[in-house]
């Protein structure tokens, strides 16, 4: 494979790497290994090179590659559909994203004066993170998945190459939001979360903002890229915010059994 032509994916892989995970070019595909976090569907992928076809035997391609694992998780590098998907795709659950850009950030309409703005920092803060995380998912984030993932974020945190910004009311941690430097002038936003009890009070937008201007002036990143559900009504927040639709992001995936 060449570049990924995918800015959602060129930007996971990125990532993945500054994590710690390993990548194998098979020639029509990428494999990504998190070794550290075998439970991280997105961090044990296959990330195929073209649109699948009938009779590709992906599914047989990713239990070779991932013998222990009882999730699926395969992604398309491509920026529009390529039609049909194969019959052995049919148990598995396809999601279109959206991937916006932006190269200028703006302030949202309703900018959050009440709420303090600033990095996680100590290990207080990082408990309030995933505490946040569990209030937003419930019983969908195991613990030990999550733990795993703090301390990938604040081990790129500490290397520089990432900061955790917090939206914060009498030291209680409301909305959150990661922003990395994803290499080749990018900085790719991570995992926008809001209490569900603090929403709609501008949070997230301001936290889009101030993450924006960070990465433009810390990370030297020219463009911004985050990738949404167009179903959900963030996405509206972030167009808010200066960013425009630039490519779908393919993928499919099934749940550990």
């Amino acid at each position: 494979m060449q570049q990924v032509t995918s800015l959602g994916f060129r930007t996971d892989v990125a990532l993945r790497v500054a994590e710690g995970a390993e990548v194998t070019d098979r020639g029509d595909c990428l494999v990504v290994r998190s070794p550290g976090n075998p439970g991280f569907w997105w961090g044990n992928f296959l990330l195929l090179g073209a649109w699948p076809k009938e009779g590709d035997g992906w599914l047989d391609r990713f239990a070779a590659e991932f013998p222990r694992a009882t999730h699926v998780a395969i992604g398309v590098d491509a920026a529009e559909s390529g039609g049909d998907v194969p019959a052995e795709f049919g148990s598995l659950e396809a999601e279109t994203s959206t991937v916006l850009t932006c190269d200028a950030i703006q302030a949202p309409r309703h900018v959050s004066t009440e709420a303090e703005i600033r990095p996680l920092e100590s290990d207080r803060d990082w408990r309030e993170s995933a505490g946040l995380t569990l209030r937003c998912y419930g019983e969908q984030t195991p613990s030990d998945f999550q733990q795993l993932r703090s301390v990938a974020r604040r081990r790129m945190t500490r290397a520089g190459r990432a900061a955790w910004f917090g939206a914060f009311e009498g030291g209680r941690l409301l909305a959150q939001l990661g922003v990395c430097d994803a290499g080749q002038g990018l900085a790719r936003y991570q995992d926008v979360e809001t209490d569900p009890a603090a929403r709609r009070r501008g949070l997230a937008g301001t936290l889009v903002w101030h993450a924006g201007r960070f990465a433009r002036e810390r990370l030297g990143a020219g463009t911004l890229v985050i990738v949404a559900d167009p179903d959900d009504g963030a996405i509206r927040v972030y167009r808010g915010c200066g960013f425009a639709d630039a490519q779908h992001q393919f993928s499919f995936a099934r749940a550990a059994t």
